[in-house]
């Protein structure tokens, strides 16, 4: 029997369905139900239903399957909708007072589920309501004919959930009844008759993963507003949906066999994609699978569908061909920038920083929840070479990329915005054209030309450098594989500036120093020369330390940031000393410099530094000045990276061994008893309680700079004063 379009009242003709019964085998009725998932469908559902009453959209839902035995409908599929429809119904019926002759055939509607359910069933025909109460279900809740127990029953509770959900919904829609009575909303009916064993139907179709969620409401609002459009485009879409589509999401299916959320997480992905395209963007806008639906059908719909299918066509077609996972894990590995020994460079592919390789699955699996727009640049650039696998080669790609990867990595959270209100506005709809020229074409558009006409994309100094460093490959193709497993270090990731890497020698001279302990590589860094940055108010500096964020921050050249080069310089210095790094050679660097400061009588503040451990704390590598040139022995060791804390200190008064550090004067003053030590910049400087100088210890200085170990002279000098 062909199937037949239906509205909940017409349905029961008497000729083909006189009742229609929910079975024993069946699951409780669950729109109703109190989690943020079903919430979410809930809501999606009633405002497609609410659409339709209230605009000139009529909704055809999807099909409605069921076992017709002697006119008696058992749905096998849709139970979800037509109990939502026949609470619908009843609600209308309350709310504008419709004769009970007219409403008569609700109470052909049933669950057999429990007895609670079916006699809650029928007393929601019975039962009168005045909307009085705060809710309509506290009112039903109160009827006298309502017992306590049935509140326990889930379908009953669910019910509860729902009619009030339909009542804050539906309550200022006037003529309610009259728009359900005329076809506003309708449903696919599919009887099938002669069957066996319903049982084993059921088991069956739920083996199969059958949808129960919003997903089958969201396809049948989606095949409605495309049939009014093009049905045969139509018929092709919702067959590709349930057939390909479905075969392709299936490796990431959920718990519960089920592939809609991945459905409709890749669709979010590609409306994202078209609003960007348009340089508009999603930021503050609802991501409900219906308010994207608006979108869609809301621009060149036939544009927007020919894209979407091309997207998932390319993933299905590359489906049969290799499994994604593996076309990706073959292309792609996951990094760490943490640890020393994760990174593995190999030849042709890429190390993303992101928690997974498989860009594509990550969206499927998480794209409402942790799909960042990083990951919306990586995977539209897979994407972009899938659909044009007839222009660029295998290689092509591998090397490209690369480049999209290193700019992504070196991208931060201010280029990364999609905020019309950030500074430089909405910059991913000038990084997706980025992608294409740079996937397609090969070329990196230049800065200048973007800014000015104000499409303002990823960080400048990386693409800077990705220029650079494409164009040196090509030149030297034998020395770029070398490059790449620069790029490829932890510490680095892709931004390479601050090697000299033109030298083919010095790739594998940093790689091997920086296999040394952090420790050892910072003091024969400063014995090499002063290499620290500092940020441009001139007070916070940056030095390497046993935490590699310190090194990648001195490694990864920024404008907020002054002295790089002079990073760059004595890193290279560093490099010259040898082929082979260990922690050997870079103690007995540390030693040699060291006894040339005793030989010549000469300790300024990076002495100091290497000396001792106390100036070189498990931290961030963060010093505070506040002013280097006048006073270089006035410093604080920060224990947070932007700011001062209760845990910062003077290391020129830790390094005594001796009393305890003020936490509330950020450790500027070292406690001994009834008084307190400072470290001005030429003298150490005992003070009272009451702040007045009590005694003070000069230190020898040469044109500013010590002419003895302080540290020690303080302890040989606290000996006799302490006692």
């Amino acid at each position: 029997m062909p199937e037949v379009l239906r509205t909940f009242m017409n349905i029961f003709d008497g000729e083909t369905v006189s009742r229609i019964v929910i079975p024993k085998i069946q699951r409780d009725f669950a729109q109703g139900r109190d989690t943020d998932e079903i919430r979410r469908v809930r809501a999606g559902f009633l405002g497609a239903l609410y659409k339709a009453v209230t605009t000139d959209a009529k909704i055809k839902l999807d099909f409605v399957y069921g076992d017709l035995n002697d006119r008696i409908l058992t749905p096998l599929d849709g139970q979800q909708r037509l109990t939502t429809l026949f609470l619908l119904h009843r609600y209308a019926a309350w709310k504008e007072h419709v004769a009970p002759e007219e409403f008569a055939f609700l109470k052909n509607f049933s669950y057999d589920t429990r007895p609670d359910s079916r006699e809650f069933c029928k007393f929601l025909i019975d039962a009168e309501v005045t909307f009085d109460d705060e809710t309509l279900s506290a009112e039903l809740e109160n009827h006298e004919n309502f017992p306590l127990g049935w509140k326990k029953d889930p379908t009953v509770s669910s019910m509860l959930v729902m009619l009030d959900a339909i009542d804050e919904k539906f309550r200022d829609v006037e003529n309610l009844w009259d728009k359900l009575k005329a076809g506003a909303i309708s449903f696919y009916f599919l009887p099938i008759e002669d069957i066996d064993s319903t049982d084993e139907l059921y088991v069956t179709m739920n083996s199969r993963g059958k949808p129960l969620t919003n997903f089958e409401h969201f396809k049948a609002e989606f095949k409605r507003r495309l049939d009014d459009i093009d049905r045969e485009l139509s018929d092709r879409i919702v067959l590709k949906i349930d057939t390909d589509w479905t075969d392709l999401l299936w490796p990431y299916r959920d718990a519960n066999n089920l592939v809609d959320d991945g459905f409709l997480a890749y669709f979010g992905f590609l409306c994202d994609v078209i609003l960007y395209k348009h340089d508009d963007t999603p930021f503050a806008k609802s991501r409900d699978p219906f308010d994207l639906l608006e979108e869609f059908f809301g621009g060149d719909v036939l544009a927007n569908v020919d894209f979407m299918e091309k997207s998932f066509d390319c993933w299905y077609t590359l489906a049969k061909r290799e499994n994604i996972s593996a076309f990706f894990a073959n292309r792609v590995s996951v990094g760490s920038r943490t640890e020393k020994t994760v990174n593995r460079h190999a030849a042709g592919k890429i190390i993303t920083y992101f928690n997974d390789a498989d860009f594509f699955g990550d969206c499927v699996k998480s794209f409402d929840k942790n799909f960042s727009l990083g990951k919306v640049v990586m995977l539209y650039a897979f994407q972009t070479y899938l659909l044009n696998e007839d222009k660029i080669s295998d290689a092509d790609f591998r090397r490209r990329i690369r480049i999209v990867n290193n700019l992504v990595a070196n991208s931060g959270g201010a280029e990364f915005s999609n905020s019309p209100l950030r500074n430089n506005g909405n910059r991913i709809p000038a990084m997706l054209e980025q992608v294409d020229n740079i996937l397609v074409d090969g070329k990196i558009s230049q800065t200048k030309e973007l800014a000015a006409a104000n499409k303002y994309n990823f960080n400048e100094i990386q693409l800077a450098e990705e220029r650079e460093k494409l164009s040196w490959t090509v030149e030297h193709p034998d020395k770029a594989e070398l490059l790449f497993a620069l790029e490829d270090h932890y510490l680095l990731y892709g931004r390479i500036g601050v090697v000299d890497w033109q030298r083919p020698e010095n790739v594998s001279r940093f790689i091997s120093l920086f296999g040394c302990d952090y420790d050892k590589i910072s003091c024969a860094l400063l014995a090499t020369g002063d290499y620290q940055q500092v940020d441009n108010n001139g007070r916070r500096w940056q030095l390497g330390s046993t935490r590699p964020q310190s090194w990648q921050n001195l490694f990864h050249k920024s404008t907020l940031v002054k002295h790089f080069d002079r990073t760059q310089e004595i890193l290279d210095k560093l490099l010259s000393f040898a082929q082979i790094f260990t922690d050997e050679l870079l103690q007995r660097i540390i030693d040699e410099r060291l006894a040339e400061y005793e030989r010549k009588s000469s300790f300024d503040w990076t002495y100091y530094f290497i000396k001792y451990a106390e100036f070189r704390p498990n931290r961030y590598g963060k010093y505070r000045w506040e002013n280097f040139d006048a006073a270089p022995y006035c410093l604080a060791v920060m224990w947070m990276e932007q700011k001062l804390s209760t845990n910062a200190y003077q290391p020129f008064l830790k390094a005594l061994g001796v009393g305890e550090l003020d936490r509330e004067a950020f450790g500027m003053k070292l406690l001994l008893g009834d008084f307190y030590v400072t470290c001005e910049n030429a003298a150490y400087v005992v003070k009272n309680s009451s702040d007045a100088e009590e005694d003070r210890l000069p230190i020898n200085q040469r044109d500013g700079v010590d002419t003895e170990d302080r540290i020690a002279k303080f302890k040989r000098w606290a000996k006799g004063y302490l006692c």
